[in-house]
């Protein structure tokens, strides 16, 4: 780990790979302690994104790169709107609902692909995507409040934007990701500012937005995007799955949180399409781009 955060030249891929399912842990946890915080779901995604940039700054001092291109730029706010609506739509619908929704954005990144690098999709591409689309109608089955059918749509919606973010990291291809992902933090804390004084935070939401930003934002980000140039990316693909598969198993067994029964049938089907297209698809890639929320 000390290597990942200092960035070192070699890592030996099986301390990659505990590097990697490290991280994965840690991102899943992002779905049971916004539920705990007490606070509106734009100051949640606020607070920890300030604090996960000040920890990027600090750690990676002297090695960054602001180039302020189109990819990186318009990369951030995908970035930025990535964490607002998924923070907003962990609060308004399920845990489990919003994660497994968010993770149909490689399928989208597919799509944006096809128009924006003009590269080919394949039948097989097709297939998928249809398969991920009805997915995720059935999360929308279950009986649903209207706030609960908020957050599924702001759920898509982080998927979409999301994906965006993949493409842009694509565009920039041998480029850091670290550099957008500041800024896209940066300008998290600036879209979600008017909402910090609403509510002052206690100490139990201080100290859960510390982990949040220090550990499971920030830490986590450059530990896994140093790891990654390590290992396999059918490694990096199966190990990224230990986030939706967790974060749900965490939100059930401290407060009780169960998603329906449709949406646990169209988790399945979204989890398993992705994952397979993924693992088809990056085969032979020497690298993976990270989730971010």
């Amino acid at each position: 780990m000390i290597r990942a955060i200092t960035g070192a030249d070699f890592m030996h891929p099986h301390k990659a790979l505990l590097c990697l399912a490290f991280s994965a842990v840690l991102w899943s946890t992002s779905g049971l302690f916004i539920k705990l915080i007490d606070l509106n779901p734009l100051a949640i995604a606020g607070m920890r994104s300030a604090i996960a940039a000040i920890v990027m700054l600090l750690l990676m001092r002297g090695r960054l790169q602001f180039t302020w291109s189109f990819p990186q730029v318009s990369g951030a706010l995908a970035y930025a709107f990535t964490m607002i609506l998924f923070v907003s739509a962990t609060k308004m619908t399920t845990a489990a609902n919003a994660i497994l929704l968010q993770y149909t954005a490689p399928v989208f990144t597919a799509l944006l692909g096809l128009w924006f690098l003009r590269e080919r999709v394949s039948r097989f591409d097709w297939i998928v995507v249809a398969t991920v689309i009805g997915g995720m109608f059935l999360f929308f089955f279950d009986r649903l409040t209207l706030s609960g059918l908020w957050g599924n749509i702001m759920a898509v919606g982080s998927g979409m934007t999301l994906s965006y973010f993949i493409l842009c990291m694509r565009m920039q291809k041998d480029a850091s990701p670290i550099e957008t992902v500041i800024l896209g933090n940066l300008a998290t804390v600036l879209i979600c500012f008017p909402f910090y004084f609403q509510q002052v935070p206690t100490l139990f939401d201080g100290i859960t937005l510390l982990y949040m930003g220090v550990l499971q934002i920030g830490l986590s980000f450059i530990i896994f995007s140093t790891a990654i140039k390590f290992v396999a990316a059918l490694d990096a693909v199966l190990i990224q799955t230990l986030d939706p598969l967790l974060n749900p198993i965490w939100v059930y067994l401290v407060i009780g949180e169960a998603p329906g029964r449709w949406a646990i049938v169209g988790g399945i089907i979204v989890l398993t399409a992705v994952t397979v297209r993924n693992a088809y698809s990056n085969r032979l890639a020497p690298k993976q781009v990270p989730a971010a929320y």
